[in-house]
């Protein structure tokens, strides 16, 4: 165990909920609490919510957009706001890489790498927007009358943030919500929510308008409350694809908004041209980041039947150099999983990977170095088939399968021959030949020769993988209603 006073997070208000623009007592006496991945020790607690906790952090949110000033205000005064949570968020940068890395395995390095812009990078991004958006276009009507199409906050939004990338995905989410002028519910997981408390602490500290953020973590039945409360106009979630099911039936019912970011299942087909070791170092590093925990990583390989064997065993080298070991220590190259139930569940499916057949090539048991944490090794299986557990399912882990293909077109389709469409990527030295076989592959972003993401452009899946996309101006616009005011005047151009 390296220096412990590195992994203390600090939490000012642990025991309190932030509702109303005020730390306040909840309801319940009941605790959550929040495991180091590394030591499996409680690293701290925070208070949980019950329904009627709930019940009230809608109710201030429902005060603050109806009568409140945020929402009267210009983008351009709430873009102020937002540029001083950004501000807020590089001077504290450090305590957020501490949360994340306790809660969730990422290692510091990166942790302290990253964080920084990607709580404040959406919070400047959408502050940009207040004066090059089109908040209001003026048109001619069919009849040659003056319009003006007008897009306006949703309302009282939900936003409910994983525990996988906390900080990061409730920027996007809190981001374009509060530019657009609605007021906020965020609801983060039980297994990480330092962020959202330290992110309320934030908003205290800038003064932003009572109600306009509130903060509370929740058990399921407190969560399913948020969601069916007809004083929440949208739900923005981040989540698996079954949690995502149960949110639009929810919202289905009651015709609410809903933004959803579910999981994945990503192909990465590696086309004959390119090769075999190049690929197999970028797609191991891919396990390191967040120990597999991305819903976006590159999982299933495919290759051309001939080289499937070469794929294996290189990207089993690869993988085996790695250090697996303490997040905080800067020789680790890969940390734990987040908690003993995700530990679990990733060697369940590597046993039934193996029963159904699968060759496992590398890794696929806890570290025997390791007595403590939540600690899976990176794992390679081979002859792997795309209609198996492995092959379908997401396990969010550091789990890679190699699928054959005897083509191709066979490739594409095996890439296409999930429920999911999040992500993809080529692996070819002809941008041409890359470009034609991405418009083929069913997937909200393909990349070139590596994952590609970008939600500063635009983020989100095909089919089961999400509705709706985060990042950019398609970020924006779910939470903004179209109103079109026609007047009883002739359009006089210009």
């Amino acid at each position: 165990m390296l220096n412990e006073t590195i992994q203390k997070v600090s939490l000012r208000h642990p025991d309190k909920l932030f509702i109303g623009g005020e730390w306040v007592t909840p309801y319940t006496a009941s605790r959550f609490e929040i495991f180091d991945s590394h030591s499996e020790e409680v690293a701290f607690t925070v208070a949980e919510a019950g329904k009627a906790d709930v019940a009230r952090a809608v109710a201030a949110a429902r005060k603050a957009f109806d009568t409140g000033p945020w929402p009267e205000m210009s983008h351009a005064e709430r873009a102020d706001y937002m540029r001083a949570i950004a501000e807020a968020f590089q001077r504290r940068s450090d305590v957020f890489a501490r949360a994340w890395s306790i809660e969730t395995g990422i290692l510091f390095k990166i942790a302290q790498a990253r964080i920084g812009n990607i709580l404040a990078g959406p919070f400047n991004y959408y502050a940009m927007l207040a004066d090059s958006f089109a908040f209001q276009e003026r048109h001619k009507s069919a009849n040659g009358m003056e319009a003006l199409l007008v897009r306006e906050p949703a309302g009282v939004v939900a936003a409910i943030v994983p525990w996988n990338g906390p900080g990061g995905l409730m920027a996007q989410k809190c981001a374009p919500a509060l530019l657009a002028g609605c007021t906020l519910v965020v609801k983060p997981s039980p297994e990480a929510p330092a962020e959202a408390y330290l992110f309320a602490e934030i908003c205290e500290e800038v003064g932003l308008p009572a109600g306009v953020v509130n903060v509370l973590t929740t058990d399921r039945a407190a969560s399913e409350s948020l969601v069916r409360n007809p004083g929440i106009d949208k739900v923005t979630f981040t989540g698996s694809t079954a949690a995502g099911r149960a949110i639009a039936t929810a919202c289905g019912e009651r015709i609410a908004r809903y933004t959803l970011e579910l999981g994945g299942k990503s192909p990465a087909i590696i086309l004959d041209d390119f090769d075999i070791v190049t690929a197999a170092k970028t797609l191991a590093a891919g396990c390191t980041f967040l120990t597999g925990q991305v819903c976006h990583s590159l999982t299933r390989i495919i290759v051309r039947r001939e080289r499937h064997n070469e794929m294996v065993d290189a990207l089993a080298a690869q993988v085996g150099a790695l250090a697996i070991g303490d997040p905080f220590d800067p020789a680790t190259d890969i940390g734990p999983l987040a908690t003993g139930r995700q530990r679990d569940n990733v060697l369940a499916h590597i046993e039934r990977a193996v029963s159904e057949g699968a060759t496992l090539a590398a890794g696929g048991k806890r570290p025997a170095h390791l007595e403590k944490g939540y600690y899976v090794e990176p794992t390679i299986f081979g002859n792997v088939d795309n209609r198996s557990t492995i092959g379908q399912q997401e396990i969010f882990g550091p789990v890679l399968s190699v699928i054959a293909a005897d083509d191709e077109r066979h490739a594409i389709e095996l890439a296409n021959d999930t429920i999911f469409g999040l992500n993809a990527s080529v692996f070819t030295h002809d941008v041409d030949h890359f470009r034609a076989v991405a418009r083929c592959l069913r997937a909200g972003t393909v990349g070139h020769n590596a994952s590609r993401t970008d939600s500063t452009i635009s983020f989100g899946g095909f089919k089961q993988s999400g509705i709706g996309r985060e990042g950019g101006i398609d970020g924006l616009m779910p939470f903004l209603e179209s109103k079109l005011v026609v007047a009883d005047q002739p359009y006089g151009g210009g």
